[in-house]
């Protein structure tokens, strides 16, 4: 077999779900892991936390430059220094042994509340009664089900959203919130994105789920259609810029889930729910991200 290449880049651990959205986007990747934790007599001993292994089937052309590209784009969306990490990175040539196990032996299953738990695709599990349960191939696309942004959206499907609801989720990634939402009860899910790798991988989910979801390429300035729930779980300054178009899509009475939001970053969500005539029901935290749910 053909060895593979391990880059490891020093990030801040608060994105690694985007900076691994943008490797599985941007270059040859096949898995990601951040934190490996090492243990003697029960107390951890090492991590090597901050710093995102990224396994590669080849070495790209021009990393230095594909690095720092995004790292600017995510800057200029508003992330500081500190936020984002040095993005430091040294890239080696593996064996390819068992990379793929190695990938997967890091992942377990996700209790997100006592009702809803994430299962990698290739565990076996037997959901207890009343149990909601997901199954991903983690790492496929943004959206793994570990992060406390998509935590703090399911949270809210679950108080939230009515039984019967006509569901949208604008950025869907892997499509884990329409799902959800789907067997949730809602009469209708539909998911969209502004990047077309990640719509098959969305079907996949769905039908891996059995949950009847409509996902396409589309973003919600360009959606017709009107729904009685609404989920965005989107940087903070997107959320800011698009919020007329969310709201444009929420039928009277709407509900709104706002998620993807750093606590020092609320205030720019805030302004754009109060510019835009947007009733704030609850604040919830996770760790040090934020969600709003919003009435229409």
């Amino acid at each position: 077999m053909n060895n593979y290449f391990e880059l490891q880049i020093k990030i801040n651990p608060d994105i690694e779900d985007i900076v691994s959205e943008f490797c599985f986007e941007m270059l040859p990747c096949e898995g990601v892991v951040l934190a490996e934790e090492a243990y003697k007599d029960l107390e951890m001993i090492s991590t090597t936390e901050g710093t995102l292994k990224v396994f590669l089937t080849e070495e790209p052309k021009n990393l230095s430059d594909i690095l720092k590209q995004e790292r600017e784009l995510l800057k200029s969306r508003g992330l500081s220094d500190e936020e984002l990490g040095s993005w430091e990175y040294v890239i080696s040539n593996k064996p390819n042994e068992d990379w793929s196990k190695k990938w997967k032996e890091k992942w377990d299953i996700t209790r997100v509340t006592d009702k809803i738990v994430i299962v990698p695709d290739w565990l076996e599990y037997s959901p207890k009664v009343d149990e909601v349960v997901i199954r991903l191939e983690p790492g496929c696309a943004f959206g793994t089900g570990t992060h406390q942004t998509t935590q703090l959206c399911m949270k809210a499907v679950e108080k939230y959203m009515q039984k019967d609801a006509k569901v949208a989720d604008i950025g869907m990634g892997s499509g884990i919130l329409a799902i959800c939402a789907k067997k949730f009860g809602a009469s209708y899910a539909y998911g969209c994105d502004n990047d077309e790798t990640v719509i098959d991988v969305a079907k996949e989910n769905a039908i891996k789920n059995n949950a009847e979801c409509t996902f396409d390429l589309n973003t919600a300035d360009k959606i017709n259609d009107k729904f009685d729930f609404v989920l965005a779980n989107i940087l903070h300054n997107v959320l800011a810029e698009i919020m007329g178009d969310l709201k444009n899509i929420m039928n009277d009475n709407a509900i709104m889930v706002l998620s993807g939001i750093l606590d020092e970053k609320k205030l720019v969500v805030l302004d754009a729910i109060k510019k835009h005539n947007l009733h704030l029901i609850e604040e919830d935290h996770q760790d040090q991200w934020v969600a709003f749910i919003v009435k229409n």
